[in-house]
């Protein structure tokens, strides 16, 4: 259904379980950035209403998931942490080339947008199947849900607002340089590393 070219290995999950404060910490982080995402596209492109629309929805939902999240952190005695780089994101964000029409532009920023929330799903229905906390793995089950829907979302605006034909080979062409990032990835208690 997402698809991703090359699964997460699945021994990840055995390096969250070992460090579930990071993960959290990462994962608080991840909602913020797309809190942030969100805002950034209403205020590059006010022009489309009803991406307008949307992504102010999208930022009443992801900054209530970075909520739920901080609240885990809360609960378990902990704090929020620092925030960190996220090698996924940065790695991934160097596929299109800089510049291109205001459209072109817009195509990629929500491709890049519907990837990142396809992984984030992938790897949250990992935790929520294989974490030994049933009550965090649960809390992951329905937060899959969202991400999924999310990543519908932004490729479906890219497939309307782009050439769909033009739009699909990107996206083939943005999932086999993922699989290649991910190669050197799953190694740390992060949500994409």
């Amino acid at each position: 259904m997402l698809g991703l070219k090359l699964p997460t290995d699945p021994r990840w999950v055995n390096i969250v379980e070992k460090n579930i404060e990071e993960i959290l910490t990462d994962h608080a982080y991840c909602e913020q950035k797309a809190t942030s995402t969100a805002i950034s596209l209403i205020v590059s492109f006010p022009e489309y209403s009803d991406l307008v629309t949307e992504m102010t929805a999208l930022v009443k939902e992801e900054i209530s998931h970075f909520k739920m999240v901080h609240d885990k952190i809360i609960a378990k005695g902990w704090v929020l942490g620092r925030d960190r780089k996220d090698d996924y994101v940065l790695q991934l964000i160097t596929f299109f080339p800089k510049g291109g029409s205001r459209t072109t532009q817009l195509v990629h920023r929500l491709l890049y947008a519907a990837l990142i929330e396809a992984r984030s799903c992938e790897r949250f229905r990992l935790l929520s199947e294989e974490l030994k906390d049933k009550e965090l793995a649960e809390f992951y089950r329905k937060l899959m849900v969202s991400e999924a829907n999310h990543y519908t979302m932004f490729l479906g605006f890219a497939r309307q607002y782009g050439d769909r034909k033009d739009v699909d080979e990107k996206w083939q062409q943005l999932l086999d340089y993922e699989a290649d990032i991910m190669k050197d990835l799953s190694k740390t208690e992060t949500i994409h590393g």
